[in-house]
């Protein structure tokens, strides 16, 4: 009934994330090496539920919504929110005027604090699509209201059961993952697109293709992804490498935790390791773009 038989993968990983949270909060003692393990997964759950948002993996509806409901207790938000956010704003625009998750809404720079200070400002912007996107569907679609409405329903009802029971277990094993997940996937926005050019062809993103985009189900293959947002994630390799050669060589990374080293904990002792803005660059060749 999957739609690829790649989802396996998908479906071992959501089912590790929830039997970690069964059983750290069974445990008698916390263990460290089962918490770091469960803020992985709950940062994998955010690209799946990313790729499940572009390409549902069931061929059966009711699994896709059922699907949609186990995300959103471990993703930490209502899973609908990516089609206004994402596939409907993003997707167009691009990091372009007009995009809610913006890079440069605040500063055209790239360093450690416009890095840390983006999810909580993306964030922000994103809610009003969201309900714009409610409304819509309330005009237009009420068996689609109620599903998507009903996502903040199943996450407060996991946040009250919960916290009645045990309100610390709740805070560490549920609250603090979701905030990673929301956290890392707005994250990861952000690196793949600061300082790209949103208006070229193939350098509007910046890739990684090291260990951890592959543990994270390809989702560094980000000018792909933008190319063409239904290719599903086990695709995304074979497209990368076809159009590769297209792409700026500083916009392929070879690792995610390289690139934050380097663009955020060397940068500032050696401008070498810096990242410069293709945007600026072909404003100031326009002649469009003014100095402070």
């Amino acid at each position: 009934m999957l739609r690829f038989k790649a989802d396996r993968r998908t479906l071992v990983y959501m089912f590790i994330t929830t039997v970690l949270l069964f059983v750290q909060w069974n445990l008698v003692s916390f263990n460290v090496f089962l918490y770091v393990a469960s803020l992985f997964f709950a940062i994998s759950v955010a690209v799946i539920a990313h790729n499940h948002n572009h390409l549902p993996m069931w061929r059966a509806k009711w699994l896709n919504v059922a699907t949609d409901y186990w995300l959103t207790l471990f993703y930490g938000f209502p899973a609908f929110g990516w089609i206004p956010t994402h596939n409907k704003n993003h997707h167009v625009l691009n990091n372009k005027p007009g995009d809610y998750t913006i890079t440069y809404r605040v500063t055209e720079k790239n360093h450690f604090f416009s890095l840390v200070s983006y999810p909580s400002i993306s964030s922000f912007y994103q809610q009003k699509p969201i309900r714009d996107y409610l409304k819509m569907l309330w005009k237009t679609d009420r068996t689609e209201f109620y599903l998507a409405f009903l996502q903040y329903f199943a996450l407060a009802a996991l946040y009250i059961v919960a916290f009645y029971f045990d309100w610390k277990k709740a805070l560490i094993f549920i609250v603090i993952p979701h905030q990673v997940s929301l956290f890392s996937v707005l994250i990861f926005n952000y690196v793949q697109h600061v300082h790209a050019d949103e208006e070229s062809e193939m350098n509007h993103s910046r890739n990684f293709v090291g260990f951890l985009n592959k543990m994270l189900f390809n989702n560094g293959y980000h000018t792909v992804h933008h190319e063409r947002a239904g290719t599903h994630w086990s695709e995304t390799p074979a497209a990368h490498k076809k159009v590769e050669h297209l792409i700026d060589p500083v916009l392929n990374e070879r690792g995610f935790w390289g690139y934050i080293m380097k663009a955020y904990f060397l940068a500032p002792f050696n401008k070498k390791y810096a990242t410069r803005s293709m945007r600026l660059e072909r404003m100031r060749k326009a002649g469009t773009h003014k100095t402070a």
